[in-house]
């Protein structure tokens, strides 16, 4: 356990800052979190963030994320544009203040949630420390440049990336999940699948949040330049989640395809249908990340039982009440 060192959370308020926060809250860490409206992020923070220091700030402005990060350890780097509004413009402007809070912070440790959208699908099956970055998406080549901008910063500033496949879970909201496969606030009547092809990589939240946790915990382990996979859920098949929230629900669901043609089309329009198609390869190929290193590092990965995971998160979502159970494995018909 961590008693005192302090960790400031860049995106706090979200679904990987706000799980991140709260695991480091749970390992003995003093949190800190930015937020641009502190005292509303102070009143609607959930129970776990209860333990949060806010500070008022915008991530796009340097001298308030230095100031932030002033005696911190670590910098966690998961914050985004609002609405992810300028997504591209922004991004690496927020990476690079964060690089300069940590070296005016005397070389603390950024830590960046990674993603799949660093690599060419169809060439990657697996991925690991050494896979070559060839993204094929507008979002992947700005991650990779994200990820050349910490490369650039070593020794000084050392970093964390762990990668991960799609999220959900709890707080999971910006997610294909609870975006597309379900509908957030309203009853399982059907699921959306979006997979193109023969199965996906998710990562559970607080299984990967824990991850990092436990990677913080023992710095004097990590390298410089610290750069992991999150194995979490290979849905080979990609009818495990499926199955699961037919077992949530205690019902057969009926399974429609996500309209990926739709998306091309509306694509030139920008929106969601921009960013979907944009990504569009990487339902149609599967990778895995491979978490052997992670395993060294920490032990065996977290795991939390699929169906808990699935009901926990729908149970978030106001898909479904707290205190229904479980039913056996019922089969879908794709529509």
């Amino acid at each position: 356990m961590n008693n005192h060192q302090t960790a400031l959370v860049l995106g706090a308020t979200g679904g990987i800052g706000g799980a991140i926060a709260a695991a480091l809250l749970r390992h003995g860490w003093q949190i800190r979190g930015l937020a641009r409206d502190a005292a509303q992020a102070r009143r609607t923070a959930p129970q776990q963030l209860a333990g949060i220091q806010w500070i008022a700030g915008n991530a796009m402005q340097r001298d308030a994320v230095v100031r932030a990060a002033d005696g911190a350890a670590v910098i966690v780097h998961a914050v985004n544009p609002p609405g992810y509004r300028d997504w591209d413009k922004c991004v690496l402007p927020m990476m690079a203040n964060t690089i300069a809070a940590a070296r005016a912070a005397g070389g603390a440790r950024v830590v960046l949630p990674g993603t799949i959208y660093n690599f060419n699908p169809s060439t990657s099956a697996v991925v690991d420390g050494d896979t070559a970055q060839l993204p094929r998406s507008r979002k992947g080549m700005v991650r990779v440049a994200m990820e050349r901008q910490l490369l650039g910063a070593a020794p000084e500033v050392p970093s964390l990336i762990l990668r991960a496949g799609d999220f959900f879970g709890p707080g999971a909201r910006s997610s294909w999940f609870a975006q597309a496969m379900v509908k957030p606030g309203r009853p399982l009547r059907r699921i959306v699948n979006p997979a193109r092809g023969s199965g996906h990589s998710w990562a559970y939240l607080p299984d990967l949040a824990e991850a990092f946790a436990r990677l913080l915990d023992a710095p004097q382990r990590l390298r410089v330049i610290e750069c992991l996979q999150f194995e979490g859920l290979v849905d080979t098949h990609g009818h495990a989640l499926i199955d699961a929230l037919n077992r949530s629900a205690g019902r057969t669901l009926p399974v429609f395809r996500f309209p990926w043609w739709l998306m091309q089309a509306l694509a030139p329009f920008g929106g969601f249908p921009r960013e979907a198609a944009d990504i569009a390869s990487s339902w149609q190929n599967p990778m895995r990340l491979d978490n052997r290193r992670l395993e060294e590092l920490i032990g065996p990965e977290p795991r939390t039982a699929l169906d808990e995971a699935v009901h926990q998160t729908l149970v978030n979502l106001g898909c479904v009440p707290q205190c229904q159970e479980r039913a056996p494995l019922v089969t879908a018909m794709m529509r």
